[in-house]
């Protein structure tokens, strides 16, 4: 995993997985340094990311007290048990909603939950998070937030986009990226994670955008784009042409197929 800074109390703890076709998808968790510490999502639920590793790079675990759970997705939840272990005093924010679907997988401590709806405002010593529902998100668990002090919005996986390059994946600011890569990456991970987005009234979808307008933050956070300082403006113009743009359509078995032949024959072990 890489470590990238944003402003003086937000690090980007950043992974990425490799989608064949299409890109590499940034992974990310975030730590945020308030007065009481907040880590946002745990990482990937794949052996061996060095997640707590990379974590008590930045703070050490047993400072932590909040963790932001956005939604209850496997890339999301990959170290969430460790660190709630090496965490002791930390509670776990989520919903109702997202409480229950972790459940299925493994019974969650119900004392250290805190649940926090999207509107509802938390203090963490020396400043006030917010939280809102994402225009798009895949779980009706999501929720993302403000923090009134960096002026930072943590978007989950709104705003998110495959990358054309490893490099561009985990780097420091979107920037870095060619315009129209970043654009169309963003348009097709709205389509692909979000396919309900056709099927909306146009101008319902836009009203849901217009309380990121008001919110008007400095930087965007999301779980699968690198930050995203300064680009505000043109992200939500963007997101808001996502039920015209084309729909997302997978490759069947017939380039699955394809895919498998083109690949190198594995080796039988001797």
């Amino acid at each position: 995993m890489r470590i990238n800074r944003v402003g003086a109390d937000i690090s980007v703890l950043s992974d990425q997985l490799p989608v064949p076709g299409i890109g590499f998808l940034p992974v990310n968790a975030f730590v945020l340094l308030a007065a009481e510490p907040l880590v946002v999502d745990t990482g990937l639920s794949l052996p061996g990311r060095g997640f707590m590793d990379a974590l008590g790079s930045v703070v050490d675990p047993a400072d932590v007290r909040w963790i932001w759970l956005t939604h209850p997705d496997r890339d999301h939840t990959g170290s969430l048990f460790d660190l709630l272990e090496a965490a002791p005093q930390a509670r776990l924010i989520t919903t109702f909603v997202g409480a229950g679907i972790m459940s299925t997988e493994r019974p969650l401590p119900m004392d250290r939950l805190y649940l926090l709806n999207p509107g509802q405002s938390l203090s963490l010593g020396d400043r006030t998070v917010t939280a809102f529902r994402p225009p798009l998100y895949d779980s009706p668990a999501t929720v993302g937030f403000y923090d009134d002090r960096s002026r930072a919005c943590f978007s989950s996986d709104c705003f998110g986009a495959p990358m054309p390059t490893s490099e561009l994946a985990d780097c420091g600011d979107v920037s870095d990226a060619p315009r129209d890569a970043l654009r169309g990456g963003q348009l097709l991970w709205a389509t692909l994670d979000s396919p309900w987005v056709h099927n909306v009234d146009q101008e319902a979808f836009r009203r849901t955008v217009q309380p990121l307008r008001e919110m008007n933050p400095d930087v965007i956070l999301s779980s699968h784009l690198p930050p995203a300082p300064g680009h505000t403006t043109n992200f939500l113009d963007l997101l808001e042409t996502a039920p015209q743009a084309d729909a997302f359509v997978g490759p069947d078995q017939h380039a699955l197929e394809e895919m498998l032949a083109g690949f190198e024959p594995v080796q039988a072990a001797t």
